[in-house]
C-alpha cells in the first residue's frame, strides 16, 4: 500500500469563501513538494481540491488525500452517512482517500450509528485509513472500542499556545498520530515573545519555529493553511528546522492559552 510514510506537514484547504481558489492552490502546492492534503465535506471545496491534484504533475497514488464528513449538522440524518462518505468520493474524482475522518462528535454522531459506516468504507477500500477529529479522550475511547479499523489519525486543533499535551499522550499510547489543524493559530504565535525569540536565533519565520515544535513530537504532524507559494515553500522548509532542547523549553513556557476554534458543538464545552 502506498504512503508508508506519513507526510507530516500538509495542505490544510479551509477557507470562508473563495472556495474556487483550492485548485490552483493545491496544484501548487504539489509543484512545490507538498504531498499531503486535508479537506472535507463542510468545506465545499473537494471538487477543486480533486481538479487540483488532477492538474498537478504528481501521481495521485503520490498524494496523500484526506476528507471529512459527519459534521455537527451535515448530513442531518445518520442513515446518510454511507451516501456522504460516497459524495466525498464523487466531488473529489478518486476511488478511495488515503484517510478519512468523522469531523465533529457532536450533533447527529452517535458512535454506534456512524462508525459502522466507516468501517464499511474501510472495508470496501473507499477509505484506507480512519480518523477522528475534535474528540475528548473519553471519546476516542469510546470511539476505539466500537470501531474495528485501526485508529490511524485524530485530528485537533494544536500549536504552541494550545500544546494538547493530554491528546499527545494519548496518540503516543494508542499508536497514532495527531493531526494540528490551526497549527500557527490563524496568525496569533507570530507575535507571541518567546517564537520570535527562537525564530531569531535561527534565522527563521514565526510560523516555521511552531511548526518544528509540532514537529518536535514524534506522532504529530500539522496542516498549516497556505495560498501563496512563498508560504508554502517556507512552511515545508520547517522540517528541516532543528529547535534545540532550550528551544523547546523556550517555546513549552509559553503560559498564555488560546483556543481559536472553539463552537458550542465542541465536545470540551459540553
Amino acid at each position: 500500500m502506498p504512503h508508508d510514510t506519513f507526510p507530516r506537514i500538509g495542505l490544510g484547504t479551509y477557507s470562508a469563501d473563495d472556495r474556487e481558489q483550492w485548485t490552483e492552490n493545491v496544484r501548487t502546492a504539489l509543484d512545490v513538494g507538498y504531498r499531503h492534503i486535508d479537506t472535507a465535506q463542510v468545506y465545499e471545496n473537494e471538487r477543486f481540491v480533486g481538479d487540483g491534484i488532477r492538474g498537478a504533475t504528481v501521481d495521485r497514488d503520490d498524494v496523500f488525500l484526506s476528507t471529512k464528513t459527519v459534521h455537527h449538522d451535515v448530513p442531518s440524518d445518520p442513515d446518510a452517512v454511507p451516501d456522504a462518505i460516497d459524495g466525498c468520493l464523487e466531488r473529489l474524482g478518486v476511488e478511495a482517500v488515503d484517510l478519512l475522518y468523522v469531523h465533529w462528535p457532536s450533533g447527529i454522531y452517535d458512535h454506534d450509528a456512524i462508525l459502522p459506516a466507516y468501517d464499511d468504507a474501510y472495508d470496501s477500500g473507499n477509505a484506507r485509513r480512519i480518523g477522528l477529529s475534535n474528540f475528548t479522550p473519553e471519546l476516542l475511547d469510546e470511539a476505539r472500542e466500537t470501531l474495528e479499523a485501526p485508529l490511524f489519525a485524530h485530528q485537533v486543533e494544536m500549536h504552541p499556545l494550545l500544546p494538547q499535551e493530554d491528546l499527545v499522550a494519548y496518540a503516543q499510547k494508542h499508536d497514532h498520530w495527531l493531526v494540528a489543524y490551526s497549527p500557527l493559530a490563524q496568525g496569533e504565535v507570530f507575535d507571541v515573545p518567546e517564537i520570535r525569540q527562537v525564530a531569531t536565533k535561527h534565522d527563521a519565520t514565526p510560523a516555521q519555529v511552531s511548526l518544528a515544535w509540532l514537529l518536535s513530537h514524534d506522532n504529530v504532524a500539522a496542516i498549516p493553511k497556505a495560498s501563496s507559494r512563498e508560504h508554502m515553500v517556507q512552511n515545508l522548509a520547517a522540517r528541516e528546522l532543528d529547535l534545540d532542547a532550550e528551544d523547546i523549553e523556550t517555546i513549552n513556557s509559553i503560559d498564555r492559552r488560546h483556543r481559536v476554534i472553539d463552537p458550542e458543538h465542541g465536545p470540551w464545552n459540553w
